[in-house]
């Protein structure tokens, strides 16, 4: 049940629309300007489409489209103008928003980030992709882990990106953290539409967690995204599923309350509990040991596999990209540009 697409809210519900954006074609800093007024408008429209929207979502790729490009003209950062204009939207139009920047990196290639900005203007929950597609995407990988933030009418959303929904340890340490909305941006393309639904709604069954996620839509003469907002329930079914209609605004009410309810009655299938707790009819709590060999040896730097030797593509040479010198750097703590207080009228 999704209230009709949020048409008819309830007290602990969360609206959310999904915008199914037009692939853009980014090349100058002109180009960029323009497609950030873009996004801008959609927010205002997506106001208008439906007064009880609590957050409007963009892809992945909505600001600089599929070009993988990293000239650093068309990089943004956190107190640049194109984050300014988001958050001046929001503001505009009472309306928390979820936005894609490709952001500048001054010790490398720059990070594929995400934002969640509130209805204030403020930017609640800053995130970097910690999984970019290799060997396709020349994105440093994300140091900031997967942050949680508090979201519209109580609820706690969580921001993946991509290719991150691809390995269930992300969403997994979402839900871990808290989250109860796990929000997934891309820029797919078709070759994925499958494992997109299935991963969406893994994701959600096995973490009792609604997802809401949208890909890029429509061509740019190269590429062909392929839309397909999804929400999936915290049982793992589909509540609303879009197509492939360009700047279309999927929505659905979301009620965090009953992933709560759940995560704390369910006995069958509280997968997220039971792990730390196996066997619990048999044995007093379960057992609460780690018994998965690749968990410990990546928490002791001595993850391998049993082929890790004859994997053949390890870097993005195949792709156009030079094989990379540098070593990985991270995690670190990256607190958030300095936020002045924004009015509706600001920009004026």
């Amino acid at each position: 049940m999704s209230g009709l697409g949020g048409l008819n809210k309830s007290a602990h519900g969360v609206v959310v629309g999904l915008v199914q954006l037009q692939l853009p074609v980014v090349k100058t800093a002109a180009d960029l300007a323009a497609q950030t007024r873009r996004i801008c408008e959609l927010v205002a429209k997506a106001r208008r489409n439906q007064s009880t929207m609590d957050l409007v979502v963009f892809p992945e790729y909505a600001l600089h489209g599929l070009s993988m490009d990293t000239s650093p003209e068309i990089m943004c950062s956190l107190d640049g103008p194109e984050v300014a204009a988001f958050r001046q939207a929001c503001v505009d139009n009472r309306i928390w928003g979820c936005f894609s920047i490709m952001e500048a990196n001054p010790e490398g290639n720059p990070y594929n980030s995400g934002l969640v900005i509130d209805d204030h203007g403020a930017i609640r929950l800053y995130y970097r992709k910690m999984h970019p597609w290799v060997p396709v995407e020349p994105w440093e990988p994300g140091n900031l882990g997967i942050p949680v933030c508090d979201g519209p009418n109580g609820s706690k959303l969580a921001l993946i990106i991509c290719h991150d929904g691809m390995l269930p340890e992300m969403a997994r340490e979402a839900a871990y953290k808290g989250a109860e909305i796990i929000i997934r941006t891309a820029g797919y393309t078709a070759p994925i539409r499958h494992a997109w639904s299935v991963t969406n709604q893994a994701n959600a069954f096995c973490n009792l967690a609604y997802t809401a996620s949208v890909c890029m839509c429509g061509s740019d003469g190269t590429f062909d995204s392929m839309g397909e907002a999804m929400f999936c329930n915290f049982d793992g079914t589909v509540l609303v599923e879009g197509g492939g209609r360009p700047d279309e605004i999927v929505t659905a009410e979301l009620r965090p309350d009953l992933v709560r309810e759940a995560r704390i009655g369910w006995g069958v299938e509280n997968n997220i509990y039971q792990l730390y707790h196996r066997g619990y009819v048999a044995v007093k709590g379960g057992a609460q040991d780690c018994p998965y060999t690749y968990m410990r040896d990546m928490a002791a730097g001595r993850y391998r596999l049993p082929w890790g030797e004859q994997v053949k593509v390890t870097d993005g040479s195949g792709f156009g990209f030079a094989a990379p010198v540098r070593s990985y750097k991270g995690p670190e703590v990256h607190p958030l540009v300095p936020q002045a207080p924004l009015t509706p009228d600001s920009s004026s």
